[in-house]
């Protein structure tokens, strides 16, 4: 009761009493932290987002903008950034942020001794691989050169950096953090931390002085912990929430009850099974390719999934730099699919496993695969089991085919390609089709380094096309994002990535 005391005085203000304008949001999962060095999941990178910043940042839109950073400059050979911080900037508690805090911020994340477990985004900084593995006592690629002066060596030519270091891990925050920091963390993002009822809700306050030209608009923002998709669905339509994302189950109806309300959004996202290289028949291409060819995509899309995708012909979604939207997906086509199986040797079919997570959706999905699958004699048998087991057998090898999904962690097709489809991350790496192709591993190394967009848009579609030959995927579709915004609110828009979305610029019309 102290903190939402305090809160409610925070929100009164010097001029008196005045009506406070609260926006009603919520997450799904409760976030493992507020602290970025711990920023491990969505949920914390989403809040990571609103109370700090990076150096760099995502907007709505997923485009890359200036955060701290008000500019920066990358050496010929295209190893060492040198970055220019705003002046004046400072934290919520009123003490300036410097590029010392970044350099510490940074360090700590790396430091195994903080246990985040997710600094990856840092570790293209040259001696950062050694830091974390205790065999160096600091990171010899980040050097501060002045408060507001910042060079930072990566190892090899990496076009994303820039992108990489507006992921949450890499926001900035006082260092060395206060003693109090897990229970009042500070940040100099747009809101301020006012409280946190564990398993409840969080609320957040606007901040007055926040450098950025976009500010916060309103008072507060109450997020809620709410994980059931139908209790989200109900509280939005009692007006409890301003914004809700619409069930699949649910899409029809709401298309039709709410049609002002609604904001679709491709994400950045892809739903594929991966098909093992490895294992027996899957390791003839011709029967990868069948797989595809007996895959009823468009129905089961439309029927299973309330139409809510773009069917793809390879890997990258669109909005995507590359994305190449004349690369078709494969055709229904049985006849050709039992061609496939009968030059590959497979007369009679085959016999593979199906594994799938617990996850509510896939449940209908994969029943449809199987149905779709058995008319061209390939005979699948569904294996539900948790999460964390259905992964691990993906990852070591053990399932002939994994139903999953890519979330993009931050907007560019190497984030897609890289990890998906280079044979140095096979199995736990993104791989788990244990795809390793050299023409492949080579135009994607080359995307990486170039940094001539346009050859890194060639190289891409180059890239996704080859994916879709080799089939290490049955490609499905980049699911659609459905969200209902309430007629209270202005200035909100689906953010193309999970940390895209500052919740400035919105507004809500108070009844």
């Amino acid at each position: 009761m102290t903190r939402y005391l305090a809160l409610t005085l925070l929100l009164a203000g010097c001029g008196g009493a005045r009506r406070t304008s609260t926006i009603q949001y919520y997450l799904t999962n409760e976030p493992r932290s507020l602290d970025p060095a711990l920023s491990t999941d969505v949920p914390s990178g989403e809040m990571v987002a609103m109370l700090y910043d990076g150096l760099t940042q995502f907007d709505q839109d997923g485009h890359l903008v200036p955060g701290l950073a008000a500019r920066w400059e990358i050496d010929p050979a295209g190893t060492t950034y040198t970055f220019h911080l705003r002046a004046g900037i400072t934290f919520h508690d009123g003490s300036a942020l410097t590029a010392s805090d970044v350099a510490g911020s940074w360090r700590r994340a790396l430091d195994p001794r903080t246990g985040g477990g997710r600094a990856w985004p840092l570790l293209p900084i040259a001696g950062a691989r050694a830091y974390v593995a205790g065999t160096a006592s600091d990171v010899d690629g980040i050097r501060v050169i002045d408060d507001t002066t910042l060079a930072v060596r990566i190892e090899t030519p990496l076009s994303v950096f820039p992108k990489l270091i507006a992921m949450p891990v890499a926001a900035v925050a006082p260092s060395p953090v206060p003693a109090d920091f897990a229970d009042h963390p500070v940040g100099s993002g747009p809101w301020r931390f006012a409280a946190w009822e564990r398993g409840s809700e969080l609320r957040l306050a606007r901040n007055p002085d926040y450098w950025g030209t976009a500010k916060a608009e309103m008072d507060s923002i109450r997020v809620r912990i709410i994980p059931e998709a139908l209790t989200i669905a109900a509280e939005y339509e009692s007006g409890l929430l301003h914004v809700a994302e619409v069930p699949f189950s649910e899409t029809a109806r709401w298309e039709q009850s709410h049609p002002t309300e609604i904001q679709r959004r491709p994400a950045i996202r892809q739903l594929y099974v991966a098909i093992n290289t490895t294992r027996g028949p899957l390791k003839d291409v011709r029967v990868r390719q069948a797989l595809n060819l007996a895959t009823d995509g468009a129905t089961i899309l439309r029927t299973v999934m309330g139409g809510r995708g773009v069917r793809t012909g390879g890997a990258l979604p669109p909005g995507l730099a590359g994305y190449d939207s004349t690369l078709a997906p494969y055709p229904f086509d049985l006849a050709k699919a039992k061609a496939l199986l009968t030059e590959a040797g497979y007369p009679n079919g085959v016999d593979l496993e199906l594994w799938r997570t617990g996850r509510s959706e896939y449940a209908r999905l994969a029943q449809s695969l199987q149905q779709s699958w058995a008319e061209a004699g390939i005979r699948v048998t569904i294996l539900e089991r948790d999460g964390p087991t259905a992964r691990a057998a993906s990852a070591k090898g053990e399932a002939d085919l994994f139903l999953t999904d890519w979330y993009a962690d931050y907007p560019d097709a190497e984030g897609f390609l890289f990890p998906l489809f280079h044979s140095s991350n096979r199995g736990g790496g993104g791989n788990r089709a244990f795809l390793s192709d050299a023409q492949l591993d080579r135009d994607i190394a080359a995307m990486r380094a170039s940094s001539d967009t346009n050859e890194q848009a060639r190289l891409a579609r180059a890239s996704d096309a080859r994916a879709h030959a080799l089939a290490p995927w049955v490609f499905l579709w980049a699911p659609v994002d459905l969200w209902a915004l309430s007629p209270e609110l202005t200035g909100w828009r689906v953010p193309a990535i999970f940390n895209g979305q500052h919740w400035t610029g919105v507004h809500r019309t108070i009844p």
